[in-house]
C-alpha cells in the first residue's frame, strides 16, 4: 500500500516538474519570438556612401527602416537633426548598413581618402585663393580651370607634325590668353595645410571643443602660403595639368552632385563678355 501512495506521489511530482518546465519553455519562447518581432526605426544606407560625404548626401542616401531590435547597433542614428553640420563620413558605408554616429566625423581628422581603381594621383602647389580659400576636404569633387598666356605658334617648322623640321611657309603667330574649364568632378584624395593654416585650424578645434584635446596630429602641413592639393586622375588628365601647371594657371573650383556641368567654354577676350543663357 505505502508503495502505491508512493508511487503516485512521485508521479504527481514528476508531472507538475514537467508542467513547470513546459510552462517556463513556452514562456521563454515567446518572449524570444516578441523580441525577434520588435522593431525600431533607424537610419539605414539605402546608396552607397562614400568617404568624405557631408550631411546633406548622406541625408540623401539614407532612410528610416525597421530593424528588429536586438540587432540595433548601439549609436545607430535615428535622426541627423542636432548634429554639427560639417561633419563627414569617415568610412565608405554600404547599402543595408545602419548609419552609425562614430562613422561621423569632422573633416580635420581626415586626412585622405581612397583612390579609385585605375585612377593615379597628381599633387598641385596652390595658393588658397586658387583652391576655394583652403577650404577643400578629402572626399570632395574639384573642377579644374586651366589659363595660359600667350604662346608662339608656328613658324619654321608645322607645328602640327612633332618633331618635323623641314622648313614652311608658315608665319609665327602668338595665340591669346585662354580658359577653360577643362576638367571636372576630379575627387580630392588629400590636402595638406600650410603651417600657419594648420595653427589657424588647431586653435579653432581647440575654441570648438574646450574639454577635449585638439588634433593636432590629424593636420598635414604644407610650406607656407601655399596648399599640396592631390588629385585622382585618369592618364590624359594627368598630362593636361602638368601642362598647364608648367605652362599656365590652375584655379580649383569645389564642386557637388548637382553642379551643372555644362556651359564651359574656351575663354579669350572676345568671349569674356559674351553672355551664355542660363540652363531652363
Amino acid at each position: 500500500m505505502k508503495r502505491k501512495v508512493l508511487g503516485i506521489t512521485l508521479a504527481l511530482v514528476l508531472a507538475l516538474v514537467g508542467t513547470a518546465a513546459l510552462m517556463a519553455y513556452v514562456e521563454k519562447a515567446k518572449d524570444d519570438a516578441v523580441e525577434d518581432t520588435e522593431q525600431v526605426q533607424v537610419l539605414v544606407v539605402t546608396d552607397t556612401i562614400p568617404v568624405g560625404a557631408n550631411l546633406d548626401d548622406i541625408e540623401a542616401a539614407t532612410a528610416l527602416n525597421d530593424v528588429p531590435a536586438r540587432l540595433v547597433v548601439d549609436d545607430a542614428l535615428t535622426s541627423l537633426e542636432g548634429l554639427n553640420p560639417a561633419l563627414v563620413a569617415g568610412v565608405e558605408m554600404q547599402e543595408g548598413e545602419q548609419l552609425l554616429s562614430s562613422r561621423l566625423l569632422d573633416p580635420s581628422v581626415l586626412s585622405r581618402v581612397d583612390v579609385p581603381e585605375g585612377l593615379q594621383e597628381i599633387t598641385l602647389s596652390l595658393a588658397p585663393e586658387r583652391a576655394v580659400g583652403g577650404v577643400l576636404r578629402p572626399g570632395e569633387h574639384v573642377g579644374i580651370l586651366l589659363s595660359f598666356d600667350p604662346f608662339e605658334n608656328g613658324g619654321a617648322t608645322d607645328p602640327n607634325v612633332p618633331g618635323d623640321t623641314t622648313p614652311t611657309s608658315i608665319e609665327p603667330r602668338r595665340t591669346p590668353n585662354v580658359t577653360n574649364l577643362t576638367l571636372q568632378q576630379v575627387l580630392v584624395t588629400s590636402v595638406q595645410y600650410s603651417v600657419v593654416d594648420s595653427q589657424r585650424r588647431t586653435d579653432s578645434a581647440t575654441e570648438d571643443t574646450v574639454d577635449e584635446p585638439a588634433p593636432v596630429t590629424t593636420v598635414n602641413e604644407a610650406p607656407s602660403q601655399v596648399l599640396l592639393v592631390t588629385l585622382a586622375v585618369t592618364t590624359s588628365q594627368a598630362e593636361q595639368i602638368t601642362f598647364a601647371a608648367e605652362f599656365g594657371h590652375i584655379w580649383l573650383t569645389r564642386q557637388n552632385d548637382e553642379t551643372d556641368p555644362d556651359g564651359s567654354r574656351i575663354i579669350t577676350l572676345d568671349q569674356v563678355y559674351v553672355t551664355v543663357p542660363e540652363n531652363e
